[in-house]
C-alpha cells in the first residue's frame, strides 16, 4: 500500500480532534530521528520508518499524549516540543481516515545511546536519505514540509497548517497471519504463560503460536514455531485446521487471521526453549482454562469444543 502527499494548507473550518500525535525530532546537523516500526505487530505502518508517537488515550490532550509516548518509547522529555503541523490521512475516496498532530523538537544524542523501548531501531537521517527507505508516507510528507518551511506557522484562529496524504486506490487490505497449536491430552490443552516482560499479553496464558515469515506457509510456520517454543516435533500430516479467528484489535488498522491447528500426534515433551518469552508450560482442562488467558485464544478453544470453524472478533 502506498500513499502520496496532496496539499499543505490551513485546516478546514470543522476540525475533528486528532486521534494521535508524533514528534519530528531534529539535531543540530539537520538530521531527523526516525523510528523503524515492528513489521510483525498489528500497528499502523508496520515495517516503516516513521516519527515517534502513537494514539492518544481516552481523555488525553495532544500535549499529554506526545509527552507520554516519548516517555514510553525512548524514556525522554523534550523541553522545546511545539505543535508544528497536522497530518490527515485520507482513504482512496478522499474521506478522512486519521488525523495526527505533529510536534517539532530538538534532540542532540547519538541514536545508540537513546533507550529505545518499543520498535526495532532509531536512526538519525538526512532528508535526502529518506528516498531510499521504506517510509511512512505521513512522515515523508512532514519532512518535506519542514524542509520547505522549518519554523512552526500558526494561522488564523490558532490553526496549524496540514499536510494530507491519500491512500492509493486499488490496493488490497493485508492481514497478519498467526498459527496456533492446539495440543490436547486427556481433555487438557497445552498452554504457556507468557513472560511478564512480553510486549503482547504479559503474564497471560496462550497456546504455542507465532507469525508466519516471508515465503512461509501457515503449516510450515506451525511446525517451526512448535519446535522453537516447545521442542516438540509435529509434521504436516499431524496437523488439521480446526478454527479461524478473524480478529481486529481495538486501535489497530491491521486485521489478523489467527489459525488454530490441532495436532493428532507429536514427539517429545514440552520444554522451555524460549524462557525470555514463556516462563512455563502446563496442561489445563478445557473446562477450566486459567485466568488470565488471551481472550481470542479462550474464545477459539471454546468454539473448537463446540465444533465451530470460525469466529469474528473486533469487527463492527
Amino acid at each position: 500500500m502506498t500513499s502520496s502527499p496532496t496539499t499543505t494548507d490551513p485546516l478546514p473550518r470543522h476540525i475533528p480532534e486528532p486521534s494521535g500525535t508524533a514528534a519530528l525530532l531534529i539535531d543540530d546537523a539537520g538530521r531527523y530521528l526516525l523510528h523503524l516500526r515492528d513489521a510483525h505487530k498489528p500497528i499502523w505502518r508496520p515495517g516503516h520508518w516513521a516519527c515517534l508517537g502513537g494514539h492518544n488515550e481516552p481523555g488525553e490532550t495532544c500535549d499529554q499524549g506526545i509527552a507520554r509516548e516519548l516517555r514510553e518509547e525512548i524514556g525522554l522529555h523534550i523541553p522545546d516540543l511545539a505543535p508544528f503541523i497536522a497530518v490527515d490521512t485520507l482513504d482512496a475516496a478522499g474521506s478522512m481516515h486519521d488525523r495526527v498532530m505533529v510536534y517539532l523538537g530538538t534532540l542532540n544524542q547519538p541514536a545508540h545511546e537513546i533507550p529505545l523501548r518499543e520498535g526495532v531501531q532509531l536512526r538519525w537521517t538526512h532528508a535526502a536519505e529518506t528516498a531510499h527507505m521504506t517510509m511512512d508516507p505521513g512522515t515523508a510528507a512532514v519532512i518535506h514540509a519542514h524542509q520547505a518551511n522549518p519554523l512552526p506557522r500558526v494561522g488564523a484562529e490558532g490553526r496549524l497548517p496540514t499536510v494530507r496524504v491519500r491512500e492509493a486506490g486499488g490496493h488490497r487490505d493485508r492481514s497478519v497471519v498467526g498459527a496456533h497449536l492446539v495440543l490436547i491430552s486427556n481433555g487438557a490443552a497445552l498452554l504457556g504463560k507468557r513472560h511478564p516482560g512480553s510486549a503482547f499479553a504479559p503474564s497471560t496464558w496462550h497456546t504455542p503460536a507465532g507469525h508466519r515469515e516471508q515465503n512461509e506457509s501457515a503449516l510450515a510456520c506451525m511446525i517451526r514455531e512448535t519446535a522453537e517454543e516447545t521442542g516438540l516435533a509435529v509434521t504436516e500430516r499431524d496437523l488439521t485446521l480446526v478454527h479461524t479467528v478473524d480478529l481486529l484489535d481495538p486501535g489497530s488498522p491491521t486485521p489478523r487471521i489467527q489459525l488454530f491447528f490441532a495436532a493428532s500426534d507429536w514427539e517429545g515433551e514440552p520444554t522451555l526453549r524460549e524462557p525470555d518469552r514463556c516462563t512455563e508450560w502446563r496442561w489445563w482442562p478445557l473446562a477450566s482454562l486459567p485466568d488470565p488467558t488471551v481472550e481470542y485464544t479462550r474464545v477459539a478453544l471454546e468454539a473448537i469444543s463446540r465444533g465451530a470453524p470460525y469466529t469474528a472478533m473486533g469487527w463492527t
